[in-house]
């Protein structure tokens, strides 16, 4: 799918298992299917999100395949092609091209942590052996390494497969503006993330869009339409009532999306391979408590 400037909501992915923990391409599917209908304007994976630490080589290039084949070119599929180096790094992103990705998003080495130059390397090595867009993910430690504005600028403007970056430095709306202001014309686009929780923040500062873990696809979408309609009002109306569960999901990570996407019929189990993912009993009752209240704009249609 070719790349007209990409704007809105692009989902992270998140990686349902088995009750023997193996990955469960069925409720893949099925959430592809959800985050297709919900209106979102592109998928992203296997990312922070997706467990992608816990899965290995095999497991990742099975789960690309299955999204590039769920998607079939309903929406734009940017594959993660987060490495320990950049040739393997490199190698895993030339391949998921070859497997249909519309586009590639990484990580600078998550355990080496280069330096600035390390980081335009790693890059570099990326954009040669690939040919679609590459978005940058400027991701906080430990397992991000934060990159300055500067280098952000000469990525976007020395290599030209690097056109977007995701802008996930403290405090987030700020990396936005700082981004931006840098990479200017260079970049096609800045996307936010941390679950959208300075959504509307962002919006105001120029971002194209933001990425956050899908089991909250018709809300994101909801309020992004809104803010591109600007309808400031009723955007914010929908982000104050869906703020609890967002802080929420901030607490507990990846077993809140996945109790969510369980309760939606989406996942037949809410495991997690990542250790302490888990809710106790008096979680879940808080949990109910903020579904209930948020439940007008988690079932809010999309709106074309």
């Amino acid at each position: 799918m070719a790349d007209h400037g990409w704007r809105g909501i692009f989902v992270i992915l998140i990686t349902p298992f088995k009750e023997d923990l193996s990955v469960d391409h069925e409720s893949l599917r099925r959430q592809i299917d959800f985050c297709v209908e919900a209106g979102v304007h592109g998928v992203v994976g296997p990312a922070n999100a997706s467990e992608f630490a816990t899965l290995s080589d095999a497991e990742r290039m099975d789960w690309i395949r299955t999204v590039a084949d769920a998607c079939a070119g309903r929406v734009p599929f940017v594959a993660a092609a987060n490495g320990l180096h950049a040739r393997p790094a490199a190698e895993l992103a030339a391949w998921t091209e070859a497997e249909g990705a519309d586009g590639i998003m990484a990580m600078p080495p998550y355990v080496l942590h280069p330096d600035e130059q390390g980081c335009f390397n790693f890059y570099r090595t990326m954009a040669d052996r690939t040919s679609v867009p590459i978005v940058v993910q400027n991701f906080i430690g430990p397992v991000g390494t934060p990159m300055s504005a500067g280098l952000l600028s000469r990525l976007c403007r020395e290599l030209p497969m690097v056109q977007y970056i995701k802008a996930e430095t403290l405090p987030e709306p700020r990396s936005v503006t700082e981004a931006l202001r840098a990479t200017g014309d260079a970049c096609k686009g800045v996307f936010g993330g941390q679950g959208g929780v300075h959504l509307l923040d962002e919006h105001r500062r120029g971002c194209c869009g933001n990425m956050p873990a899908s089991q909250l696809s018709p809300a994101h979408v909801h309020i992004w339409n809104l803010l591109e309609e600007g309808d400031q009002a009723a955007a914010r109306t929908a982000w104050n009532q869906l703020l609890p569960l967002i802080a929420f999901e901030r607490t507990h990570g990846v077993a809140a999306y996945k109790e969510v996407m369980r309760r939606r019929g989406l996942f037949a189990t809410n495991l997690s391979r990542m250790p302490g993912a888990r809710l106790d009993p008096e979680d879940v009752v808080e949990l109910d408590a903020i579904l209930e209240l948020a439940e007008p704009v988690l079932v809010s249609p999309s709106r074309e």
